[in-house]
């Protein structure tokens, strides 16, 4: 996705039913409806907590500190290779906004359905709270409610998608945008750094708006969680996605050599993945890596995710500096095709993004 995408005629069938009220119906009748019951939940293979498969752990504070800024700038361009997703701690982003902005969300999700209603998405719209990626009436359907926002630039907002309660929700998340925009365009720069481009090469390429959108995802316990899927195996078309836990409750699986594996949270450290966009602009070198979230099934699972972007008015393609070391391996394709081909694909991995490669 790139910014002002929301711009583009998207069509979504109407789905304006809540994923709380189908758990809430499911506990009494204990029957999970046809369309969401995904029975290749109960075929693949997972990984947990085996040696050699923890996610990378990138510090911040060692990233600008120049005595150990080599040794880790190396570290964060061998977790974009390998993994293509780090756990960054020591981020900078002040705790207590942290803090308040998981409370304004938990105490969204927890108003009443008609209260939230307010903000519901409108046919055929991207932002507000609901459902995306619903094409048909036969689809399988994940198991999450969401609320879906443009952050940045601020003159991009839609603030009628804004919930007012908790009263304090749009101030957090105005100031966490900002935050995160930040620490978003210091990791730019060193990844940059370890592609051996200019400092400003990566974050040149999402300027002048340097777009960024947040979903943030509600997903309910489910008494038969590994008969439901919360969201399904896809890449984020997107240059880089920054995931905050807004709770304790884990969820998050990563595809590697062919395999399920499930990501262990680390305490106040927000989970980063280079997206679609950012695969494409290092032609390959960094890898955008299929992920789903799974359901717990006696807990609600809550996470804040949010996307750096590219203006709708910019091109997707690897950037010049890193083709002078040899072919593209990628199309190059305007921000609205880019968008338009990432939606098509309606959530299916890495197609879209396998269909852009070059035959080099």
């Amino acid at each position: 996705m790139v910014g002002g995408f929301d711009k583009l005629k998207v069509e979504f069938i109407d789905q304006d039913e809540s994923v709380q009220v189908v758990a809430d119906t499911i506990r009494s009748s204990g029957e999970i409806p046809e369309r969401y019951a995904r029975p290749e939940m109960e075929a693949d293979p997972v990984i947990i907590d085996t040696d050699g498969y923890n996610l990378p752990v990138i510090d911040m504070s060692r990233l600008i500190n120049p005595e150990f800024s080599e040794e880790e700038i190396a570290k964060l361009g061998s977790a974009c290779e390998d993994w293509g997703f780090f756990q960054l701690v020591n981020h900078g982003v002040d705790g207590e906004l942290l803090q308040r902005i998981k409370d304004d969300i938990t105490e969204f999700f927890r108003l009443p359905l008609q209260e939230k209603m307010s903000v519901a998405i409108p046919p055929n719209g991207l932002q507000g709270f609901g459902h995306h990626f619903v094409f048909s009436k036969e689809q399988k359907l994940d198991w999450v409610d969401l609320l879906f926002l443009t952050t940045r630039p601020v003159e991009d907002r839609t603030t009628e998608f804004w919930p007012t309660k908790p009263p304090t929700f749009r101030d957090s998340l105005d100031k966490y945008s900002l935050e995160i925009a930040n620490v978003s365009a210091k990791l730019f720069k060193f990844m940059a750094i370890n592609l051996g481009v200019d400092e400003e090469a990566l974050l040149a390429a999402f300027k002048p708006e340097q777009p960024q959108s947040v979903r943030i995802n509600h997903y309910p316990p489910c008494s038969q969680a590994n008969k439901v899927l919360g969201l399904s195996p896809h890449t984020d078309g997107v240059g880089m996605t920054l995931l905050l836990q807004v709770n304790d409750v884990q969820g998050l699986q990563i595809r590697k050599d062919g395999r399920w594996f499930a990501v262990k949270n680390l305490p106040g450290a927000l989970v980063v993945n280079v997206g679609d966009v950012l695969e494409i602009l290092t032609n390959g070198k960094y890898k955008s890596i299929e992920h789903r979230a799974v359901i717990n099934p006696d807990k609600e699972r809550i996470t804040l995710a949010a996307f750096q972007s590219v203006p709708l008015s910019g091109t997707v393609g690897p950037l010049q500096e890193l083709l002078m070391k040899g072919e593209a391996r990628y199309k190059t394709v305007d921000g609205a095709e880019f968008t338009k081909g990432y939606f098509a694909a309606k959530l299916e991995g890495r197609r879209y993004l396998e269909s852009l490669k070059l035959g080099v």
